[in-house]
């Protein structure tokens, strides 16, 4: 009896021991590259065991621990066959990329739209949400790359630092190759990362098709191509906030931009925000911290966009919009340049709420910045609550801190210009422009102020009405009478 009880006691106890062992002990997550032989020593080539724990890895989590992985190939992942993959570097894994092209290339097969019914049977499943989350990517090949991905729906990059490549995180038509845009990738994140010191461009979407792009809260910085750059590229609804995005430029390049629009040569790019982010550089020739660059014998690709609630300074040109249509600019705060504004070739563009500011206490080399706003060959311009200080665009022959050259239909309301170099609106060759409720002073010791207001050439129907306006040597409003139509207008104190 005895024998019997403590037997039965024994079992039961191995047993609850065993149950409550599986409870604590977390299941097996995924497995480690070092379990397919990676060494992690920075030295040894661990491309294969890298490729390996990609094929094999049961539930498609390859773990980075603390090391460096070198490689010196891509590693590409096929979603079809591998199924759902995440790279999990924790903040300390570490992989070195010695070869040409990217760490990384995941490829999938979907290439219709994110609506559930475009699926093929499976493809979602199989495929979604591929996730490279705290993993550190490094170059150590002039050609090197970070990531790609072709054809991936919900590719999801968090936590991420990729430093010292080319282009950091590149979205392609892959083996289609750039001849013709081609839907690739939907439902993109890349949120919380470090992108750092490229050769290239940080954030590149290079000749695709996608829709539903969130780019939140990263650090991109000293990518020299850009560092956001559409090229060739169709997109819609493109989020780009809250990141800090600075000193992404070339200054041995004729242009340079840390985020850059272009799509001359095809695509366009629609519905889209740029808010709350943080976009300086250095001032380089030719060079812009936000550029957008449409097609001119299709203006229309560019547009839908709010620019709103950023730090924009220290480049050459701050924003330079041209051909483009339908974006309005609000509540930004501008250290200026060559141009804070520059407009051109635009239809439909409302500016308000901004300030433009040189602020001396920056401005330890003596530089002169021009803080101007110059808006060329536009039609339907509204420039609203808009502060210029110090604005020295032009010359005395012409040229004011805001210029509307060869433009029609421009109205600019509550402005202020405070001690313009030598004009504080100047309007030439354009018509149908109003000017009310602005201000512009004179400084007490600068004896350069032409006019306040100035139209010539061959304007038409310019109303200046309501205004404070400074005097300088042609008056406080300068223009011929059959151009120029002023009323109810006084000389600031």
């Amino acid at each position: 009896m005895t024998i019997c009880f403590r037997w039965a006691v024994g079992v039961y106890a191995a047993v609850g021991l065993a149950f409550f062992a599986a409870v604590a002990t977390p299941p097996a997550r995924g497995a480690s590259v070092r379990q397919f032989g990676a060494k992690g020593d920075g030295v040894a080539d661990d491309t294969e065991a890298v490729r390996r724990a990609v094929r094999e890895t049961p539930d498609g989590t390859i773990e980075f621990p603390r090391g460096a992985y070198r490689i010196t190939e891509t590693i590409r992942i096929d979603l079809e066959q591998t199924g759902r993959v995440s790279l999990q570097g924790g903040g300390v894994g570490r992989v070195v990329m010695a070869g040409p092209g990217p760490a990384f290339h995941f490829v999938g097969t979907h290439r219709r739209s994110a609506s559930p019914k475009t699926f093929e049977p499976g493809v979602f499943e199989q495929q979604r949400m591929p996730q490279i989350d705290g993993l550190e990517i490094t170059g150590a090949h002039p050609e090197a790359d970070g990531l790609e991905f072709s054809y991936v729906m919900q590719p999801t990059v968090r936590g991420a630092l990729i430093h010292r490549v080319r282009h950091a995180v590149r979205f392609t038509p892959g083996d289609a190759g750039r001849e013709q845009i081609i839907t690739s990738n939907r439902n993109v994140l890349v949120a919380d990362s470090h992108i750092y010191d490229c050769r290239g461009a940080g954030i590149f979407f290079d000749a695709v098709d996608l829709h539903q792009i969130n780019i939140t809260g990263n650090h991109i910085s000293y990518c020299k191509q850009g560092g956001i750059r559409l090229e060739r590229t169709s997109i819609r609804n493109l989020q780009i906030v809250g990141n800090d995005i600075e000193y992404n430029y070339d200054a041995e390049a004729t242009d340079s931009a840390d985020v850059l629009v272009d799509i001359r040569e095809g695509g366009s790019v629609r519905e889209g925000t740029i808010v709350g982010n943080d976009i300086q550089a250095v001032r380089t020739p030719g060079g812009a911290n936000v550029r957008m660059l449409g097609a001119p014998d299709s203006p229309d690709k560019i547009g839908l966009f709010a620019i709103t609630g950023n730090h924009i300074s220290s480049q050459e040109t701050n924003l330079h919009l041209q051909n483009v249509r339908g974006v309005t600019v609000s509540g930004n705060s501008i250290r200026g340049g060559v141009h804070a504004l520059l407009i051109e070739d635009c239809r439909n563009i409302v500016v308000g709420n901004y300030s433009i500011d040189a602020n001396p206490d920056y401005n330890s080399s003596g530089a002169e910045w021009a803080n101007g706003v110059a808006v060329r060959r536009c039609e339907g311009v509204i420039l609203n609550g808009v502060q210029v200080d110090h604005g020295l665009l032009g010359s005395v022959e012409e040229g004011g801190a805001i210029d509307v050259i060869q433009c029609r239909n421009v109205t600019l309301t509550a402005c202020q210009i405070l001690s313009p170099r030598f004009r504080g609106i100047y309007v030439r060759d354009s018509s149908n422009v109003q000017i009310a409720g602005c201000l512009v002073t004179a400084a007490d010791a600068r004896a350069s102020l032409v006019a306040g207001v100035e139209a010539a050439g061959r304007s038409a129907a310019v109303v200046v009405r309501g205004n404070l306006i400074a005097a300088g040597s042609r008056g406080a409003v300068a223009g011929a009478p059959e151009v120029i139509s002023a009323s109810e207008n006084r000389t600031p104190e």
